[in-house]
C-alpha cells in the first residue's frame, strides 16, 4: 500500500550532500509506488518559537504567520517523515532545530509515524554522528508511537558532490525503496 513521505531536506545548500541523500532517498520510495513531497526548508519562512506559551496554556494556534504551521502540517498528514541536515558541530541545522521547536504547538498530533533520518557531515566516524542521531530521538521521545525504521550516515562528505561517491547514495535509495 502507497503511503504518503514527507522529506525535510534542512540543508542551507540546495545540492548539498544531505539534500542529495535526499533526492536518492526520493528516488527509492518513489519506484516503491509511494506519494512523496521533499521540502527544502531554506525556501520555507519559519520563526523561532517564541515561548509565549499560547499553544501551551491557552490550547491557542501559534500566533506567528509564517510557513511552519504548513509544514506541521503536512507532517501530521504523512505516514512516513524523513529528517535530514548537514552536521554542524556534531548537531543538526538551526533550519531543523527551528521546524522542530515550531512543533511545539501540535506535536501531539504527529503520531503513529514512521522516521527515517539522513545526516551527512565531512567527519568520517558514523560513532560521532550518534549526538546529531540522539537530537532526532529526542524529538520522538516526545510523540506518540513514533517508529524510528532508518538511518542514513552521509559521512566524508564536505564539499557539495562529494557525497555522490560514498555508499550511502545507494543506502539512501534502497532504504526510501524499502518504504
Amino acid at each position: 500500500m502507497a503511503k504518503k513521505v514527507l522529506i525535510l531536506s534542512s540543508s542551507p545548500r540546495r545540492n548539498g550532500n544531505s539534500d542529495t541523500l535526499c533526492d536518492e532517498f526520493m528516488h527509492g520510495a518513489q519506484e516503491a509506488g509511494n506519494q512523496v513531497e521533499k521540502i527544502f526548508l531554506k525556501d520555507k519562512h519559519i520563526n523561532y518559537c517564541t515561548g509565549c506559551s499560547v499553544c501551551s496554556m491557552y490550547n491557542k494556534p501559534c500566533p506567528q504567520k509564517d510557513d511552519a504551521n504548513e509544514v506541521v502540517e503536512k507532517m501530521i498528514a504523512s505516514d512516513v517523515i524523513v529528517m535530514a541536515t548537514p552536521v554542524y558541530f556534531y548537531t543538526m541545522s538551526a533550519q531543523m532545530k527551528t521546524l522542530i521547536d515550531r512543533c511545539c504547538a501540535r506535536y501531539l498530533e504527529i503520531k503513529n509515524k514512521e522516521f527515517y533520518f539522513i545526516v551527512a557531515a565531512a567527519e568520517e566516524s558514523v560513532p560521532m554522528m550518534e549526538r546529531t542521531i540522539d537530537g532526532f530521538r529526542g524529538f520522538l521521545d516526545c510523540l506518540e508511537a513514533p517508529k524510528e525504521c532508518g538511518v542514513i550516515y552521509g559521512v566524508g562528505a564536505w564539499k557539495a558532490g562529494e557525497i555522490n561517491d560514498k555508499p550511502a547514495m545507494k543506502e539512501a535509495y534502497e532504504m526510501g525503496k524499502g518504504i
